[in-house]
């Protein structure tokens, strides 16, 4: 007969944090929210990878695009971005989001003396930066003859045909700084001389990059910022279990940072053979895999190579596989027992291998729950198609202003390959995901420190700064339907101005 759990299966909603002595120590300027992504031995290794911040995107059209990327990167988060496109254009936007200026940065916008004003408005509509390097061929590192930006032309004062030569800013009016210039250096070159970008030459007066000022002032305004050893944005890529031996060389020679195979259900033989073929050609490549419930689906997924592994299986917001196919489990008792099964698995191994809750996330408490109970850092997806950096269109509906929202086993998405079954079809039979709207919630850095704040206020009430302590402290109790009743506002009339200030 089949086998029968006897617990309950419970969501995140039905469990409270009982609270610690708070000391001297547990503030908010105090809490470490860093986590690990990649496996690693504790005491012996550092992990490959860390997050600031606990946050990453989930693997989605409506939510990771290269915009969303830049955006969470810069807050200390990592996004990945949506498998469910041709590899060529998932690369160019793991491309833009390593292009984006950080630091001392190859020039992306170049022209040679003898292009025209007409180019120079087709480089600005194709990569929207108002600096362009012009070199003696066109190339980023050529010999460096000037610099246009849109203060050197007025369109309506010049004609189309125009020569960059005869409107740039030529090369001996320019500021520039020598090759091996540190990025401080270079900042305080630009501040010496109220100059808004510097270009770094080499002997020979070839481009190597340029600095902008405004970098400075982001960075600054973003001691999060997520970024690799060459001072880029760091990013992931989803990937699945068909193409994965095309995909996967194509996103890591765009500069991916991690990847993560996509699947309403990781406990299966084409995870597994697509986790050994990746670490067997590409050993170094960190590559996350799931989702998975329960200690058989993350022990099979460790032994199998993942570097991480995400948890829940039906507990998205527009996710209806439980509806659809009878398969899942609630979110809290799943997170639960597969950080018990971690925990053994790194005591008989001496490996930790970080967890990933995918799903079940409604409130921003649950994210501290989420945490607690032992993932290392969530997924989230209706939390960020509601910003103004997801790919999706904001509408007004109804008199509020919402964003739309779909779900990758959506008949929109039609992204075949998360749900693939091993069969030989590749198309949907039925959906496991739908179509909807989110309501808009402004930016995502505000967005973002906002529930952080709730995040790290949870953590200074459990007497915990940082969450490896937090898991190790954390005290939680089932709350009954009254329970949860009375932890709303009740019993009172509220006013009506106040019912969204939450």
């Amino acid at each position: 007969m089949a086998q029968i759990f006897e617990q309950e299966s419970r969501t995140f909603s039905e469990y409270l944090l009982i609270p610690n002595l708070t000391t001297e120590k547990n503030t908010p300027d105090q809490i470490d929210l860093s986590a690990p992504v990649c496996k690693y031995r504790k005491g012996q290794e550092n992990s490959r990878l860390n997050i600031n911040i606990p946050m990453v995107s989930a693997v989605m059209q409506a939510v990771s695009d290269d915009g969303l990327a830049i955006a969470l990167a810069r807050c200390g988060g990592m996004s990945f971005i949506y498998q469910s496109q041709s590899i060529e254009s998932q690369c160019e936007m793991i491309r833009k989001v390593k292009k984006y200026k950080a630091g001392i940065v190859e020039s992306d916008s170049n022209l040679a003396p003898d292009d025209t004003l007409e180019k120079v408005l087709e480089l600005h509509e194709a990569t929207g930066h108002g600096t362009a390097a012009v070199t003696e061929d066109g190339t980023a590192a050529g010999k460096l003859m000037g610099l246009v930006t849109t203060r050197d032309y007025r369109v309506s004062r010049l004609s189309s045909d125009t020569k960059v030569k005869e409107f740039m800013t030529p090369i001996d009016k320019l500021i520039t700084a020598p090759e091996g210039t540190s990025l401080k250096e270079a900042n305080d070159i630009i501040w010496d001389n109220k100059i808004n970008q510097l270009p770094i030459v080499d002997a020979n007066g070839r481009l190597v990059g340029l600095v902008f000022r405004k970098d400075y002032e982001f960075h600054k305004a973003n001691p999060n910022e997520l970024l690799d050893s060459e001072k880029k944005l760091i990013v992931g890529a989803g990937i699945n279990t068909r193409d994965y031996a095309e995909r996967v060389p194509a996103l890591l020679e765009a500069g991916a940072d991690c990847l993560c195979l996509d699947s309403s259900d990781g406990f299966s033989v084409w995870q597994q053979n697509a986790l050994q073929w990746c670490k067997k050609n590409y050993p170094d490549a960190i590559i996350g895999a799931g989702n998975v419930v329960d200690a058989e689906g993350f022990n099979y997924l460790a032994k199998s190579g993942a570097d991480f592994i995400k948890i829940g299986i039906g507990g998205g917001s527009i996710c209806i596989t439980r509806e659809q196919k009878g398969i899942g489990c609630g979110q809290a008792s799943a997170v639960l027992a597969v950080a018990k099964a971690r925990d053994e698995y790194y005591e008989q191994t001496g490996i930790y291998i970080p967890l990933c809750s995918d799903g079940g996330i409604v409130h921003d408490y649950h994210m501290a729950l989420a945490l607690a109970m032992g993932a290392d850092f969530m997924m989230l997806g209706r939390y960020f198609a509601r910003f103004d950096e997801s790919p999706t269109r904001k509408l007004l509906v109804g008199g509020s202003y919402v964003k739309e929202y779909w779900g990758e086993g959506s008949n929109r998405a039609r992204n075949w390959q998360r749900y693939d079954d091993g069969g030989k079809g590749g198309k949907m039979v039925f959906e496991e995901g739908v179509d909807s709207y989110v309501p808009y919630a402004g930016t995502l850095k505000d967005g973002v420190e906002t529930s952080l704040a709730k995040v790290k206020a949870t953590m200074c009430s459990c007497g915990s700064s940082s969450i490896p302590e937090f898991q190790e402290k954390a005290r939680l109790v089932v709350v009954s339907s009254t329970s949860i009743v009375e932890g709303g506002a009740h019993d009172v009339i509220q006013k009506e101005n106040d019912r969204t200030a939450r």
